[in-house]
């Protein structure tokens, strides 16, 4: 390759493609791997290998895609092994020596501080979320190897202690328009612009754009919901001086973002939730069918469940904090019941719950010091017999003002169209709204999707050589995860990051996190396994997957379990194919160490919970491979790549209050008697905290023009037949399930597919489309 930089062909994909001769004799075997040394003075990205009329073995393909740095970095020469699939066991012997030190490179050794091009991976607890050496008051709570505080580990930066607390990792970053935070090298986006991109839009809105945009003479408060809609269909007029420092920040490629014209207009899409049509008003989404229909086919359709007991009641021990049980009553709902009662209702499996209260109340006296006032939630809902839902009660709390245990003190309120009546209902909904959107940015999506799947990035790396066939399972479901989780360190669930500025848990958003994550449980995360706790799915033999859904029309739980059992049948057919008995399972060494690094050190603060596979089954790897895909995969979709089209509006789904729910004889009342929608933007997000949440859901909601969607992955991956038809058989099912998505929407009969809004449920169609399609599962969580 002496001429490389000289003679070269250009492919169709980008890059270049080098011809090479070998010398090689029959009797030397066939080449298994390549030890490769780069004596050039730069770096650069090899993706594949392929030696064409090998003697005795024809062609042989290496799957590379990874970053070759010089040699004079490396301790050790590269190697690259052919995409022949071995277990431990099977190695051939000349290869056994390389494949065990490629992992110990990999791994490490835990020490000194880590460079751009490396390739460890590593732990690290969440030490890096505060920075006190700014500001005091960022400062924040570690995460991860505490009882208080048990969180999933994240991969170690070495960056050095912060100077105010030496058991906390410093925020030392580099200019506003780099990312220089360690991840491994090959875990970083394929496309650096990309990461740019992503990270320089964040990062100049969070530390430039807000800042300025907040004092200058803008009217920093909504008046009518004509105004809000206005920042879509017209735009936001800018001061001159706003839009001459935005121009200043911002280059030219990214200034798409914002939007902004000829015309000094802040402008972003129309979220889907208001385009409306002519049969459909933009204003739909105030409905109670829609606020319903939301739970089971909005962006957060994972916490509805089955109401077992009337009224419902709490498991906060009442030691700490009191009497926490509902005080909604039989004569709060009965009327609204169609003519039953409600221990019929209750019979017939017909009354669901949205319950956020029991994961507030023990943070809201605290939250509610912050600039946030809010309260705690439930609210009860009723299945008519389409299979649609409304609401009939919702419950707000707030904790007493008394000393002593923490009692509370709680108001019912019950549907109502019209007057002063009317409007609190539409308060008492957007109360809802706000728990759901923060209980669905800070749980549904980050930690477990994001936090909880990046031990299983690290575990595989560290554990499983890339021939194992369980590291070939699972690589393609890991892409850009490490990478898009740092940046989220960086500027969104960091202290004061986006998510501190723009959802109610304020400055206790990741310390709640933590909360919650001591009732996480990995087998919780299967999809029939979620929905049978929550009382919305049972055991049926009568019915397709052999369960019967008590929510016929629930679109999550009925795409969902199409794809759930499409990728059980492949990773059962792929594991059962290299792994015929249990004793394979328990004979692999390479299998054990990964599990027992997972569960003892990535989730090593749960490492003593009953509910972890064993790993000593084929039974046990099926299942556990399976959830990792669903996590990585369909879960995240279906919590992500809708968050602008419902919350991009959000009236829709507010992420803050700033008062409370108006009671009579006070001025906030009075208020809402004369004027509402005032009252509701003066109570609800400010102009300013819209703005940032809208930038950050319309950026994490958009699909990559590379994005690799479940059911695709790179040819030549491996060169069993058998694993391949599989996977060939795997993504054919998954076009079946796209026509039987688009034939459920076409359905009049199932009003919960569309709604009200006209919007139809399209999260869990596996392929997808650039930008803001709403559709689409990316293989990984990669944004």
């Amino acid at each position: 390759m002496q001429k490389w930089n000289l003679t070269f062909s250009m492919l169709a994909c980008g890059g270049c493609s080098y011809k090479v001769s070998f010398e090689w004799d029959e009797d030397l075997g066939t080449p298994g791997a390549i030890i490769l040394r780069n004596n050039h003075a730069s770096e650069f990205f090899l993706k594949t290998i392929t030696l064409e009329d090998v003697p005795g073995a024809g062609r042989i393909h290496f799957l590379c895609n990874s970053w070759v740095y010089p040699d004079k970095i490396y301790n050790k020469p590269r190697v690259f092994f052919s995409n022949k699939t071995y277990l431990p066991h099977e190695t051939p012997a000349p290869l056994r020596k390389y494949r065990k030190e490629e992992l110990e490179v990999l791994r490490g050794d835990g020490k000194g501080e880590l460079k751009f091009e490396d390739r460890v991976y590593d732990y690290a607890l969440y030490n890096d979320l505060g920075d006190a050496d700014r500001s005091s008051k960022l400062a924040r709570p570690i995460l991860g190897g505490s009882a208080e505080y048990p969180y999933p580990r994240r991969g170690r930066t070495s960056r050095p202690p912060s100077r105010s607390d030496i058991n906390t990792e410093s925020r030392r970053f580099g200019t506003a328009t780099t990312f220089n935070i360690y991840v491994p090298r090959d875990e970083q986006f394929g496309d650096q612009k990309t990461l740019d991109f992503i990270a320089f839009v964040l990062k100049s809105f969070v530390k430039e754009i807000i800042p300025f945009i907040a004092g200058a003479p803008l009217n920093r408060e909504f008046n009518s919901f004509k105004e809000v809609d206005n920042l879509y269909r017209n735009g936001l007029p800018l001061p001159t001086g706003v839009l001459n420092h935005v121009v200043k920040q911002i280059p030219l490629p990214i200034m798409e973002a914002f939007r902004i014209d000829g015309h000094q207009l802040l402008k972003f899409p129309l979220p889907q939730v208001i385009k409306g049509d002519k049969t459909r008003p933009p204003t739909a989404w105030r409905k109670d069918e829609e606020f319903a229909r939301e739970m089971v086919a909005g962006v957060n359709p994972l916490l509805i469940c089955l109401l077992k007991e009337f009224p419902p009641t709490s498991k906060l021990d009442p030691e700490v904090y009191g009497g926490q049980n509902s005080c909604i009553t039989k004569e709060h709902i009965e009327y609204n019941l169609e003519g039953l009662s409600v221990e019929e209702a209750l019979r017939s499996n017909r009354l669901f719950i949205l319950d956020h209260h029991d994961t507030v109340i023990p943070y809201l006296r605290r939250i509610n010091t912050t600039g946030t006032k809010t309260h705690a939630s439930r609210t009860i809902l009723f299945l008519r017999a389409d299979s649609t839902l409304k609401p009939v009660a919702i419950e707000l709390s707030l904790p007493s003002t008394g000393g002593g245990k923490s009692d509370v003190v709680s108001e019912v309120y019950t549907p109502a169209e019209h007057g002063v009546e009317g409007s609190i209902w539409q308060f008492a909904k957007a109360f809802v709204a706000v728990n759901d959107s923060g209980y669905h940015q800070l749980i549904s999506h980050w930690l477990n999707t994001h936090a909880v799947i990046e031990p299983f990035v690290i575990a595989t790396n560290r554990q499983l050589s890339v021939v194992h066939p369980i590291h070939k399972l699972l690589h393609p479901h890991y892409r850009d995860t490490m990478a898009i989780n740092a940046l989220a360190r960086e500027a969104l669930v960091n202290g004061g990051g986006l998510l501190e500025k723009t959802f109610y848990y304020s400055k206790y958003s990741l310390e709640m996190s933590s909360c919650i994550y001591r009732s996480w449980n990995f087998m919780d995360q299967a999809l029939p396994t979620d929905l049978k706790k929550r009382g919305i799915a049972v055991d049926d033999g009568n019915c397709v997957h052999g369960l019967r859904l008590l929510i016929p029309d629930y679109p999550y739980a009925v795409d969902g379990l199409n794809v759930w059992f499409a990728i059980e049948k492949w990773v059962r057919d792929y594991c059962s194919f290299y792994y015929k008995t249990d004793e394979m399972v328990q004979e692999d060494p390479e299998l054990q160490a990964w599990w027992k690094e997972l569960r003892e050190v990535g989730h090593g603060d749960l490492k003593d919970e009953p509910w972890w596979p064993k790993m000593q089954t084929r039974e046990d790897l099926i299942e556990s491979c399976t959830i990792i895909i669903w996590i990585a995969s369909a879960l995240h979709a279906a919590v992500n790549f809708g968050q602008y089209a419902y919350g991009g509006y959000f009236p829709n789904r507010p992420t803050l209050s700033r008062r409370y729910m108006p009671e009579k004889g006070t001025p906030e009342y009075a208020e809402l008697e004369r004027n509402p929608e005032k009252t509701f933007f003066r109570t609800m997000t400010s102009q300013l905290q819209c703005l940032a949440g809208i930038t950050a859901v319309e950026i994490l909601s958009k699909h990559a023009s590379d994005e690799v969607y479940l059911g695709q992955r790179t040819p030549d991956w491996t060169t069993d037949e058998i694993p391949l038809a599989a996977f060939q058989a795997f993504s054919k099912r998954l076009g079946e399930v796209e026509g039987e998505i688009l034939k459920l929407n076409m359905d009049k009969k199932l009003k919960n597919r569309v709604g009200p809004v006209n919007l139809p449920y399209t999260l869990l169609y596996p392929t997808g489309e650039v930008g803001l399609s709403g559709k689409g599962i990316p293989n990984s969580i990669s944004i």
